[in-house]
């Protein structure tokens, strides 16, 4: 028998990092081709990984809760195969430290940089360096984790980056120095100016229910709602936030909708809703203001070359989750409302995968879905800005005619939009709403689709 090597697949260009949150097979379990072996969440989707062999689980070489990098090898699966492929595989388990190579042949058995790795049998006490509201990047969590530094400590370094961040140069210079500091006083080394939510170290990954007094109902937070909170604390605290109004005719829109909406179905198999026509709207004013189309790094303005709308999508748990449509400005009518559908399903479904919610510059929220009229969305970092739409509703409201002024029964619709005030003032902000509503207002009545 022979052993093959299980590795953690690359989810999408954007993700390096996963948390192992279920085994689903047992070490003694047969396996046959594409059965599920554990699930898998990154920093907003959970996933599968299927087993890509037939043959039986030998061991698993990670815990529920920790976090495994893109490429290492999570599961050891015993397959049928010859003495010496298999004499070579165990001698891979056995010496962890002798396993990189380069050669090609059995890449498949061999797990690259395990010199680094200290044998998977070892007990490891996982460290959830997500569990703060310090923004710690992917290369800084690896060195720490690397270290074995806890998140205390991670937390109690002074960050020489913009915004107060931690750089590779500040951890590098923290753990040579390790030894010396552990000798500080306590109290001064928590002087640094950081942010900390000690109760959030401390919550489960489950959702549990528990009565106090036989009238209150106390609710911890799942995984993704804990993750949902952070991530909105640090935008209120990153981002000054400034809200703009507008009030936008789209009664042209409207109707062309309902003209055109039985066709589409009968010859796409689906339905068109407004999503993809507010998105349109959109991206063209984003091509028109650029400057909207960012993100803010410190003291710099980065400038985003692709225009990815993320569209906010509510959950039937009640969590929230933003799938990606990247490069929007680049699709077609048909092409958006497809790929709004197809988000939107896979959304519900819990069918996403981790690449779908990374890389927007500009989200989009209908809380007109929810009968809501208006609203002041909190922005999706780290973006720059996010448009809700409210509901449509008829309202008497006064139209301009070559032959005078007329009241007339139209379709009405707020339209918000939420911006960084570091980078967005408010005439830009202003005057891109404006513009959506503008692009809205004067939807063609004739256009095919």
């Amino acid at each position: 028998m022979a052993l093959y090597k299980l590795l953690l697949p690359k989810m999408g260009e954007s993700v390096s990092e996963a948390t192992i949150t279920k085994w689903l097979k047992q070490p003694g379990d047969l396996i046959e081709e594409d059965d599920t072996l554990l699930e898998i969440a990154t920093d907003k989707v959970d996933s599968e990984v299927p087993s890509p062999v037939k043959g039986i689980l030998k061991e698993q070489l990670y815990t529920t809760d920790q976090i495994v990098q893109v490429g290492d090898v999570v599961a050891i699966i015993e397959v049928e195969g010859n003495n010496e492929t298999s004499e070579s595989a165990v001698q891979a388990e056995e010496s962890p430290k002798d396993q990189a190579t380069d050669s090609d042949e059995g890449a498949d058995l061999e797990i690259p940089g395990m010199d680094q790795l200290e044998s998977p049998k070892e007990e490891i006490t996982p460290v959830h360096y997500e569990h703060t509201t310090r923004f710690y990047s992917p290369l800084v969590k690896n060195i720490a984790r690397h270290e074995g530094l806890s998140l205390g400590e991670l937390d109690r370094i002074q960050g020489t980056g913009a915004e107060g961040r931690v750089t590779k140069e500040d951890i590098l210079s923290y753990v040579s120095n390790r030894g010396a500091r552990q000798n500080i006083d306590h109290s001064k080394a928590e002087s640094a100016p950081i942010i900390k939510d000690e109760p959030l170290q401390t919550v489960p990954t489950t959702t549990v229910h528990t009565v106090v007094n036989g009238h209150d109902e106390i609710i911890e937070m799942d995984r993704m709602r804990r993750l949902i909170s952070d991530h909105m604390v640090r935008s209120v605290q990153v981002s000054p936030h400034v809200c703009s109004f507008v009030e936008a005719d789209v009664t042209n829109l409207v109707l062309w909708r309902n003209k055109v909406k039985d066709a589409y179905k009968k010859r796409e198999g689906e339905n068109i809703t407004f999503t993809p026509l507010f998105i349109e709207a959109i991206t063209k004013a984003l091509k028109d203001f650029p400057l909207v189309n960012i993100s803010i790094d410190g003291y710099n303005i980065i400038k985003k070359k692709n225009i990815n709308i993320g569209m906010a999508a509510a959950l039937p748990n009640g969590n929230l989750i933003v799938p990606v449509i990247k490069n929007a400005d680049q699709l077609s009518l048909v092409g958006l409302s497809k790929s709004v559908n197809d988000l939107a399903q896979r959304s519900r479904a819990n069918k996403l995968k981790p690449d779908d919610t990374q890389d927007g510059t500009f989200t989009f929220t209908n809380i007109g879905a929810f009968g809501n009229i208006m609203g002041t969305p909190i922005i999706n970092q780290p973006q720059a800005a996010i448009l809700a739409v409210g509901t449509i509703t008829k309202k008497p409201a006064v139209i301009e005619t070559e032959y005078g002024d007329m009241i007339g029964i139209r379709h009405m619709m707020y339209l918000s939009l939420s911006y960084d005030h570091r980078a967005i003032d408010g005439a830009l902000g202003g005057t891109f709403l404006k513009r959506v509503a503008d692009y809205l207002e004067h939807w063609d009545s004739n256009r095919e689709i």
